[in-house]
């Protein structure tokens, strides 16, 4: 049985700029400067990862929980603001794998309340299983603990997932977790994602079709 698992920013949804720019926010409320290349280092990590071991504005663990949160909130409030748009490709390809009975789930570092903001802003109520995210696993991605427990929410062994992802830790948690990591080069370009285990890479979802993904199954 085939399911897919998705990764959230990058792949499904464009928030890229809403991230940066609450990190931008956080920054300034607290009076302290980004480096230029923190955004690019910091993707698909867990805030806690960010706060406490890349920008080390904080060694207390509450603190950086309570900054992580403010972060989040952010980013919601930019995304109530202004809206968070679809990956193009991202809709046809989900709607492709609803109409012919693929479970679908969710793998993401980002926080369960971003979730249900873009989802309901995008009408894509009721087309996955579930989701898992970061306050549902103790390791961040390159571990593969999040995709493990989206397999569990559709029930699918791992060696029968196909894990869509856009940053280079997420591919490698897909490869550890034994599934078949399929890149989308929102993020970062396709010999990146290749050189990481990728063993196929996109610009659009909706270049795969059901022969693709089964046949990524068959050879593994």
């Amino acid at each position: 049985m085939l399911g897919v698992i998705f990764d959230w920013d990058g792949v499904v949804i464009n928030s890229a700029n809403l991230h940066e720019k609450s990190w931008e926010i956080l920054a300034d409320e607290l009076g302290y400067t980004l480096p230029e290349d923190h955004f690019e280092k910091g993707f698909g990590k867990r805030n806690e990862t960010i706060i406490g071991k890349m920008l080390c504005w904080s060694e207390n663990r509450a603190e950086i929980l309570k900054l992580g949160n403010r972060k989040e909130e952010i980013y919601r409030e930019l995304g109530a603001e202004h809206g968070i748009s679809l990956v193009p490709g991202s809709r046809e390809f989900i709607n492709m794998l609803h109409k012919n009975s693929i479970p679908m789930s969710i793998g993401t570092s980002t926080e369960r309340k971003n979730i249900d903001l873009a989802i309901e802003q995008n009408h894509l109520r009721g087309l996955f299983a579930g989701s898992v995210c970061s306050e549902d696993v103790s390791k961040g991605k390159p571990d593969p603990e999040v995709f493990l427990k989206a397999a569990e929410l559709i029930s699918v062994e791992a060696m029968n997932c196909i894990v869509l992802e856009d940053s280079i830790h997420g591919i490698e948690a897909a490869f550890a977790a034994h599934m078949i990591p399929v890149g989308i080069t929102t993020t970062n370009p396709k010999e990146k994602l290749l050189d990481k285990g990728a063993k196929l890479v996109v610009d659009r979802l909706d270049e795969i079709n059901l022969s693709i993904l089964y046949e990524l199954i068959k050879s593994g």
